[in-house]
Parts: structure tokens; C-alpha cells; sequence
């Protein structure tokens, strides 16, 4: 992936770690469009700077994908790299009968959005010179957080979906996957300011830097995340979310 020049969507860009990827990419020289639910936070993410563009989406709203995108298309034709950062993480009891609304919800918006819109875009972004695909993904998706299930089951699918895509892709679309840590965001109550996360400016700190490694890495991965994402490997799954499950929150 380039450091500058690019054209670049990004999802999820009204708080957190979007907001502030949505910065950086701005100061190195990329035009980034930030898309969310809400312009008020994704006003205030560009606040000050030219080259960041607000545009509300709904990425959970898959009738409204298909116009979304014909109007970015028609306002940044130079469009050549798809973030998928949007996401919502909802605390779950799967131990007795209960609503779905919440599982339905997190299904929508953090597997089938960003699946949308790579269907919305793939044909486009074929035919562009270098093309990016970035799905945001998780350390849960190897060691999944008991108290979020479906949180964790999404990240693992959106993993599978990646490696599945870069195959598919080669030679047209590069296909990264970028793999935070807990960070300190506001992504569930209390979690900006809870002990044992990544700082977010440091976070942001090493993805950039790991980005701007050539080639790019087909994973980013910051050190932090490593015990989780080769949990699999190193037979410590297990051990890890019973971990997870036991913190206090």
C-alpha cells in the first residue's frame, strides 16, 4: 500500500481507532473519506483538515450500499482503498434463551457490511492502480471473549473472509488485514480508560509504522497482539479466553 496518494474510504471513521487512522492517513498526503452514522463525529474528525471528506453511512444498512457508492464513486473517482473499520461489540449471556436482536445487529454490521461493500466496490477497484482492500479484524478472532461470542465470531469470520480474498485477488487487489489489540477506545463502556489496554496513540503510532513497511505486510500486527493472533499455533486458546472472561470490566 502506499504511504500517500491515496484515495481512501474509510468506515467507522467518527471515533477511536478510525478517527484517528482517518488523521494520520491525512497528514501523510492521502484524501480520506470517512463514512459513519453519525456527521456530527465524523464532522469532528475532520475538523480542521481539507483532506479528510465526512459522508453518513450506515454500514448495517445493506439497501442503502448500491447508493452510497454510486455517489462516492461520482465525488472521488480517484477512489483506490476500502477500510473496513466500522464495528460494534455488545456484551452477551449465551447461557439461556434470550433476544437476538443484539447478535442479529453485531452479524449485520461487522460481517455482511463490510462484505457489502467489497461487493459494492470490487469491480471498481479492480480496475484501479494500486488497489487496497484493509479489513479490521481482531485478537479475538483466534482468542475469542467469552462475554462477546458473537462479537469474536464475526472478527473470525471476517479473518476467514480476508484470507479468502487476498487468494481470490492476487494481482488485482491487495488485501490486508489489520488486527488490533484491545485498545483504548470507546468501543464498550469504560474501555478508554481500562488498565491493560493499548493507548491508542501508541497503537496508531506502530500500525502506521507498520504500514509504511514495503511490501506491506499482508497482516498488521503490533507486538501486542501477537500472544493472541498465534494462539492457535502455540496451544494457549483456551487458557487465554477463560483469561478474558475473568477480567473485571
Amino acid at each position: 500500500m502506499k504511504t500517500s496518494g491515496n484515495t481512501i474510504l474509510l468506515t467507522g471513521g467518527g471515533s477511536g481507532i478510525g478517527r484517528e487512522l482517518a488523521r494520520r492517513w491525512a497528514e501523510a498526503g492521502n484524501t480520506v473519506i470517512i463514512a459513519g452514522r453519525r456527521l456530527d463525529a465524523l464532522e469532528e474528525t475532520a475538523q480542521g483538515n481539507p483532506s479528510i471528506h465526512p459522508v453518513q453511512f450506515d454500514a448495517s444498512d445493506g439497501a442503502a450500499t448500491d447508493a452510497f457508492v454510486t455517489t462516492l464513486l461520482d465525488r472521488f473517482p480517484a477512489l483506490n482503498v476500502l477500510v473496513n473499520n466500522a464495528g460494534i461489540m455488545r456484551q452477551e449471556d449465551p447461557r439461556s434463551r434470550r433476544d437476538l436482536s443484539d447478535a442479529e445487529a453485531t452479524v449485520t454490521t461487522n460481517l455482511l457490511g463490510p462484505i457489502r461493500l467489497i461487493d459494492a466496490l470490487i469491480d471498481y477497484l479492480s480496475a484501479q492502480p494500486d488497489s487496497v482492500i484493509v479489513n479490521v479484524t481482531s485478537g479475538l478472532a483466534t482468542v475469542p471473549q467469552p462475554l462477546f461470542a458473537t462479537y469474536s465470531a464475526t472478527k473470525a469470520a471476517l479473518h476467514s473472509y480476508t484470507v479468502s480474498l487476498r487468494n481470490r485477488l492476487k494481482g488485482k487487489v491487495e488485501v490486508i488485514e489489520l488486527v488490533p489489540p484491545g485498545v483504548q477506545t470507546d468501543l464498550t463502556p469504560g474501555q478508554a480508560t481500562r488498565p491493560g489496554y493499548m493507548p491508542l496513540a501508541e497503537f496508531v503510532d506502530e500500525v502506521i509504522s507498520l504500514f509504511a513497511q514495503q511490501p506491506t505486510p499482508s497482516e498488521i500486527l503490533v507486538e501486542r497482539v501477537k500472544g493472541f493472533r498465534f494462539a492457535e499455533r502455540d496451544g494457549t486458546v483456551e487458557e487465554k479466553a477463560e483469561i478474558l472472561a475473568n477480567m473485571p470490566r
